[in-house]
């Protein structure tokens, strides 16, 4: 073989070699790039998994915050509808209460009757508190001017010489004058003689006298006091008047 053919030969060798090196180069150039490529998208991808995350996340916070909130809202409004039947119970338990009140006080709040009296601008009203107890509140121009009650004995009173006797059994008489200024001896209507003297300040005792002797005896303590001396009224003052009707 010629040295020319030889040349050419080592020639075709390199050039093979070199188109080789370069065809393997661009193969590590572009498997690098695709490497790089694939590296960078990975970074990418994680980046936008990290938002995805981030935003379900996000999302998952506001949504538990509105739950919270409407848990929150919820309670309010159980609190409130607890309270509003709470306020309506004491309500119709104030009702209720203020309803027994009335109907356990209703007889005594309101007078079994009313009577007009002998001065004929009072009148009383009579009230049943219980067995042989009654009360009697003499009002005029409605203002209560005084009050009888019976407690196991008749009462009475001197109002301005009007005289009001309030019986056991609920009965009211009222009649104008006749009153006698005590201390002293009186004859009385329906043939009682009244024995009146003095035995204190504004205390007085009077004894009534029929044909058998002493029938009764009245004595004021600061308060007048009243008599049913078989159908016959009387009224000791404790100013020491006495008066007697029938």
């Amino acid at each position: 073989m010629s040295s020319s053919t030889t040349v050419r030969t080592a020639r075709r060798r390199t050039l093979r070699i070199a188109v080789a090196a370069l065809t393997a180069a661009a193969g590590l150039t572009l498997t690098a790039c695709s490497g790089s490529d694939a590296a960078g998208a990975k970074p990418a991808a994680h980046a936008e998994s990290g938002k995805a995350a981030v935003e379900s996340s996000g999302t998952g916070s506001s949504a538990g915050a509105q739950g919270s909130d409407a848990q929150a809202g919820s309670g309010a409004k159980a609190d409130t509808k607890t309270d509003t039947k709470a306020g309506a119970a004491g309500q119709q338990s104030g009702k209720q209460s203020g309803s027994a009140n009335a109907a356990g006080g209703g007889k005594a709040a309101s007078p079994v009757r009313t009577q007009r009296l002998a001065d004929g601008i009072s009148k009383a009203e009579i009230y049943k508190l219980g067995d042989q107890h009654y009360r009697a509140k003499i009002v005029a121009r409605g203002s209560v001017l005084a009050t009888l009650e019976t407690k196991g004995r008749d009462d009475g009173l001197d109002a301005n010489d009007m005289f009001v006797t309030l019986t056991l059994d609920g009965q009211v008489h009222s009649w104008m004058g006749g009153g006698h200024q005590g201390p002293g001896t009186f004859k009385l209507a329906g043939g009682w003689t009244a024995k009146v003297t003095k035995v204190g300040e504004l205390r007085y005792r009077a004894q009534i006298i029929g044909h058998d002797g002493v029938a009764a005896t009245l004595e004021t303590n600061q308060h007048d006091v009243g008599l049913d001396a078989n159908g016959i009224y009387l009224v000791l003052s404790s100013g020491g008047v006495i008066s007697a009707h029938e």
